[in-house]
């Protein structure tokens, strides 16, 4: 699984048009360590869950139109997703020899991660592994989930950040980053995908209860 984890990860990025070049850096910009990276990852699991916190069955499965997802089937890709980014950076990238001469190639990308991966603009096809497939069969059991690999993702970051910006991985079209921004990246594709799920409750047919 591990070999084949690149080309997974691939198809996923791809669903956008993502540019991760170096970009000039506003006059104000974040301080981006451990401490940033924990409270992104809290912030957009906060929103993330509380965008369907209380939903009715009929609200979590209302699709639409034929072509559109759920928000259960929303919450299950971007619960997916998770697992997927957690396996990549703790089995992959941080695996692979430190090299922290690349450290300059990847300064300042974060900006872009964060500004362009939740930007609902550009639409996405997901890949057949992250497409929803009724995994979990309750709400409770996907939050159980997604919560426990959320964690593991903050925690990694906690006790793992000096050593994260030393290990690489050069994924088109994101391009070379270190397994810090790739847990931001996946930060900010659950932070699209809570807007998408807010389009979804936002439809005029969207069940009243």
């Amino acid at each position: 699984m591990r070999k084949r984890l690149p080309l997974f990860l691939a198809l996923f990025i791809s669903c956008w048009a993502f540019a991760a070049d170096k970009t000039d850096k506003p006059a104000a910009t974040p301080k981006y360590d451990a401490k940033f990276g924990e409270k992104y990852l809290k912030d957009t699991e906060k929103n993330f869950l509380d965008s369907f916190k209380g939903l009715s069955e009929a609200q979590l499965n209302f699709k639409p139109g034929p072509d559109r997802w759920s928000v259960m089937e929303v919450a299950e890709h971007v619960t997916k997703a998770e697992d997927l980014f957690n396996q990549m950076v703790t089995e992959n990238v941080m695996k692979s020899p430190a090299d922290p001469e690349k450290a300059k190639q990847v300064e300042g990308k974060e900006t872009g991660i964060l500004e362009k991966v939740p930007d609902r603009s550009v639409k996405a096809q997901a890949p057949d592994m992250l497409k929803p497939t009724g995994q979990w069969k309750t709400r409770e059991e996907l939050v159980k989930h997604f919560k426990e690999t959320r964690a593991k993702n903050i925690a990694y970051i906690k006790d793992h950040y000096p050593e994260m910006r030393q290990h690489f991985m050069d994924q088109p079209p994101a391009g070379l980053l270190d397994a810090y921004q790739w847990l931001l990246f996946q930060g900010a594709h659950s932070k699209r995908h809570t807007a998408q799920i807010e389009e979804v409750k936002a439809d005029p047919n969207f069940p009243k209860k």
